[in-house]
């Protein structure tokens, strides 16, 4: 019996020992990453870096957090931040963002305030920490920009899982419960009062490729970038409206996406209008596209319901035969 007390009080030292020296590693990876984007330029600071939780738990807690990065002007400030890990498995962290934060543009600053905002993120136990895993939840968000717009959301999931490192491809799904979007865009589409306020549901399925892998250096020196995209899935109810994606896209260095993403709507001739109504659409134009997608839809025997593809190519978007503009640049900053 004397032997075993004293094999266990032996362990029991071990372990604190190697609890106190991880303990303090970490505190120090931390500090060291502050101040080494310190010296890359960033504005970066923290009030306190401390880390708790013995015997089993890595749980570190940054007060009066801030970051910004000199080349995009995107900046961050937070409260509390907390970094949460068992001592046996580091590499599998949870973070959770505190109540209240600011993401900062050159152009905006926005509040963000939320009663859950945490997510849990797993990345390969080497040096580059690149991500293989990650989920995030959040719940009762609201966003208010200093431009003057306001956002909410009741509920959402983001997850992603790593499929191929030689591709750097990621699976992606996100799911938005009672979306509320940005009031600028709902008054831009909608100043006749076409629309309802909240997104009932939004559902995205894709398989992201980017140019390089999501590892500490996506956020010390340059985001990896979009190279091709996998639509499975995206779908969308906002009232009476009931909007389907799917397809694939390659997108160039400069962000042009080319492709064909097949596009089925539901109650289309109501998308027309409110593209009428913000301006998108003039009136002739408006009469050229509903005649023409009026035909393309009485083809499947419900004229209420569109099923054409929306064709990328040259920097221009197709709906079927009809030129509708410019394709979007797709950047990460």
């Amino acid at each position: 019996m004397r032997k075993l007390i004293v094999i266990a009080l032996v362990l029991a030292g071990l372990w604190a020992g190697y609890w106190y020296i991880g303990a303090r590693a970490t505190e120090r990876a931390f500090s060291t990453w502050v101040a080494d984007r310190q010296t890359d330029g960033w504005v970066a600071e923290a009030g306190d870096i401390s880390t708790r939780g013995f015997p089993n738990r890595f749980d570190t807690i940054f007060t009066d957090l801030e970051l910004s990065d000199p080349n995009t002007g995107l900046s961050w400030v937070a409260p509390e931040f907390q970094i949460l890990a068992l001592s046996y498995k580091p590499h599998h962290v949870i973070a959770v963002w505190p109540g209240i934060q600011t993401i900062a543009t050159p152009e905006q600053r926005i509040e963000i305030s939320g009663s859950d905002l945490k997510g849990s993120i797993m990345v390969a136990p080497t040096p580059d920490l690149t991500l293989e895993r990650s989920s995030i939840v959040l719940a009762d968000v609201t966003m208010n920009s200093t431009a003057g717009w306001t956002s909410a959301l009741e509920r959402g999931q983001l997850a992603t899982r790593q499929l191929d490192s030689g591709t750097h491809r990621h699976e992606i799904h996100f799911e938005a419960v009672n979306l509320i979007p940005a009031s600028s865009f709902v008054q831009s589409l909608d100043a006749d009062d076409l629309l309802p306020p909240v997104f009932e549901g939004v559902t995205l399925k894709a398989n992201l490729d980017f140019s390089a892998p999501w590892d500490r250096t996506a956020i010390e020196k340059e985001r990896p970038q979009i190279t091709h995209i996998n639509l499975s899935e995206l779908k969308a109810k906002w009232g009476e409206l009931e909007l389907w994606l799917a397809g694939e896209v390659e997108v160039d260095t400069e962000g042009t996406p080319t492709g064909t993403v097949t596009v089925k709507a539901r109650n289309w001739r109501q998308m027309i209008a409110i593209a009428q109504t913000s301006g998108a659409l003039t009136p002739e134009l408006a009469s050229t596209v509903t005649g023409a997608l009026q035909f393309v839809a009485g083809l499947s025997g419900d004229d209420t319901t569109l099923d054409v593809p929306l064709r990328l190519s040259d920097g221009r978007m197709f709906l079927g035969p009809i030129p509708i503009g410019t394709t979007p640049v797709i950047r990460i900053r």
